[in-house]
């Protein structure tokens, strides 16, 4: 048993929330809005979705409260930690026009954030992000709002219907990445949560609380939901060799099929906490004094997002979808060492009509291996 692994009541909880905005963080968690799981500030536990789970398929979203005190049950939602490191829009460039030409103004500086009740697959995402906007040249938004930011992950021992974590080795214990890692247990007449830490500043905050530590039978409890978790997935992804399958897949005719149900509607790269495709625009005032370039959220499922010289690179719906998972699954390896997917389920669920990656890749080794 790690000497950090505390018991926390959830009074505990409130206190940490506390502790980090006294430390000058702004505090982001689970909340619910508009019947859904979504990422918002926080001040304390009642403002997390108290008492929901919710019920997730293909193109299907559900979120129930049954009245309970579970703070956990429930999974992930549409947002994600992306959309506060890697604004849907952000302004990148700011300059004002003097005598010598334009001059560059100081960006505002961005909050310190405190992600609360982060998932394993979401940190497995941040990871990801990390590799895309730091290697090399830091990114100018996503570095400073990156840099110094706290991260409290919660294991899930209730995956949903479309989570397939446990495939892709990012869940659904979280391995690295967090500063506090709960694990909630309840049961027994008893609500409880099991603290353990991963980085020196989680561990002060942690001491600060005065809660008591754990005890063999507790670390125990949460191995034993956590092993269960990883049984009981609602998806699952077979990666073995999945690079070489959709390098060889690329005339396959079965991108046509998963066109005739696509919509091309980029869904599922907004819901994606690893997507990261943008646009830039420049603008300027009436008066020419002041100009801007501004990021925004792009899609590789739009038209024309691979727009060049003489038209769209990639003009129908199947060539998008094929660019868009063999991106994710297999060029991802060649530009960042990882998968580009972690298994968090959001695009199968989000997908209006219901297209489930796991599903297609399964239907493209079927094809090889029919073919062989």
């Amino acid at each position: 048993m790690p000497p950090e692994a505390l018991l926390l009541e959830r009074m505990h909880l409130d206190a940490l929330i506390r502790l980090l905005g006294e430390k000058g963080y702004q505090v982001v968690g689970p909340t619910v809005c508009g019947g859904a799981v979504v990422y918002g500030d926080i001040t304390g536990t009642s403002d997390l979705p108290v008492g929901c789970d919710d019920e997730q398929d293909a193109g299907s979203y559900r979120l129930n409260n049954d009245g309970g005190e579970s703070l956990f049950r429930y999974v992930v939602g549409p947002t994600s930690p992306k959309a506060f490191l890697h604004p849907p829009e952000a302004v990148v460039w700011a300059g004002t026009r003097s005598s010598q030409g334009f001059e560059t103004v100081p960006l505002e500086e961005p909050p310190r954030f405190a992600f609360f009740g982060v998932r394993p697959c979401e940190l497995a995402a941040v990871d990801v992000q990390d590799r895309v906007f730091l290697n090399g040249r830091p990114d100018g938004v996503y570095g400073p709002r990156r840099e110094g930011a706290f991260f409290v992950a919660v294991n899930c021992v209730e995956p949903g219907g479309t989570c397939f974590c446990a495939s892709m080795g990012t869940g659904p214990r979280a391995g690295s990445g967090f500063d506090v890692v709960l694990t909630e247990m309840v049961g027994g007449g008893r609500h409880v949560f099991l603290a353990e830490t991963g980085s020196e500043e989680g561990a002060e905050l942690l001491a600060a609380l005065g809660a008591p530590a754990a005890a063999k039978e507790d670390v125990a409890e949460a191995d034993r939901l956590l092993s269960e978790a990883a049984g009981k997935m609602g998806r699952a992804m077979d990666t073995a060799g999945i690079k070489d399958l959709l390098e060889r897949s690329l005339a396959s005719p079965h991108w046509e099929e998963v066109a005739k149900r696509c919509l091309a509607c980029a869904n599922c790269t907004l819901v994606c906490p690893t997507c990261f495709c943008s646009n830039v625009e420049d603008h300027t005032d009436l008066t020419g004094f002041s100009a801007e370039r501004v990021r925004r959220w792009d899609s590789c499922f739009n038209f024309e997002f691979s727009f060049i010289h003489g038209g769209p690179l990639r003009s129908s719906t199947a060539a998008r979808y094929r660019q868009w998972i063999t991106h994710k699954l297999a060029w991802w390896y060649d530009q960042y060492g990882t998968s580009g997917c972690v298994g968090c389920g959001r695009c199968i669920t989000w997908c209006p009509v219901g297209i489930d990656i796991t599903a297609e890749v399964a239907v493209l080794r079927a094809k090889e291996e029919t073919d062989a």
